[in-house]
């Protein structure tokens, strides 16, 4: 039995942010390989847990987004510490830190699962959308010829597509995202205009893909199908919100196969975003 009131609430080291991602892996979250790296580019003040003595046992996100919108995620307690009351109380020491490191009414999201959803909601969290993850393995397929690489010259402009996608400002992290070693990403282009983009990296297990952002359903696909093509014979995991359908029927179309869902949740007012232009989650863990 850990006692709550020996635990020390501190700020993680990098060290600190990749044990928690260690753990991740080892409950089947199936985390990118590079994915912390890039957590920690994007905001290095974002990563808080307990210990007991210098021994991490518990900790999660509280990333913010320069400030106007924040991104809880990554909550998980090592196994030999939990039916404690641990999580409870590093919750919400979390979502009230993360509240102080944002503008007055800066929303906070994060994605929960099914059987923490009613915890969530009775800390001031509301769902706004269903999220499910579909696998299906990589196959060849004909890439359309308006799909090409994306560069370091693409940046600027992904990341104003992208925000329009989610409702925020998250160029940090876009940058370090896009540049990740053991990934790929795609974008859509037609008369000059960029119409979509797609990221494929690598797993602990197969690959996986996010965002997945088009302006239509024939543009996703093409996208779907141009990384599903980079990663033939692997496993590929793509998260998408159910409340866009052209998502869901992506997934029929190529018969992937339903693995879990969690759900898209706000404290405070949700970012208005081109939901309908999202038929892929980027991360559970960072939005």
């Amino acid at each position: 039995m850990t006692e709550t009131k020996n635990l020390e609430l501190r700020k993680l080291t990098r060290e600190g942010l990749q044990t928690l991602v260690t753990w991740a892996a080892a409950e089947g979250w199936n985390p990118g390989i590079h994915d912390h790296e890039v957590f920690w580019e994007t905001d290095p003040e974002g990563f808080y847990g307990f210990y007991a003595g210098d021994t991490l046992i518990a900790g999660g996100a509280v990333v913010s987004y320069h400030q106007a919108f924040g991104f809880m995620g990554l909550f998980i307690v090592h196994p030999k510490h939990r039916g404690q009351g641990i999580g409870r109380k590093l919750w919400h020491l979390r979502r009230d830190l993360l509240i102080r490191r944002l503008n007055p009414g800066a929303a906070i999201g994060m994605d929960g699962v099914v059987a923490m959803q009613p915890f969530y909601e009775k800390g001031g969290f509301r769902i706004a959308f269903r999220d499910e993850r579909y696998e299906r393995m990589g196959s060849e397929f004909t890439v359309s010829h308006q799909i090409t690489p994306i560069n370091v010259n693409d940046h600027e402009q992904l990341i104003d597509y992208d925000r329009d996608c989610v409702g925020y400002g998250r160029q940090v992290f876009l940058r370090s995202w896009l540049s990740m070693p053991n990934s790929q990403g795609f974008k859509f282009m037609q008369d000059n205009r960029l119409c979509g983009y797609a990221v494929i990296r690598k797993a602990i297990e197969g690959y996986k893909i996010g965002p997945l952002f088009a302006d239509t359903s024939e543009v996703a696909e093409e996208l779907y199908r141009a990384c599903l093509n980079a990663s033939i014979g692997q496993p590929v995991f793509l998260d998408i919100p159910v409340i866009n359908k052209g998502a869901v029927e992506l997934v029929r179309k190529y018969e992937a196969r339903y693995v879990f869902e969690c759900a898209r949740m706000y404290l405070g007012e949700a970012p208005h975003s081109s939901i309908s232009k999202v038929f892929g989650i980027t991360t559970f863990e960072l939005g």
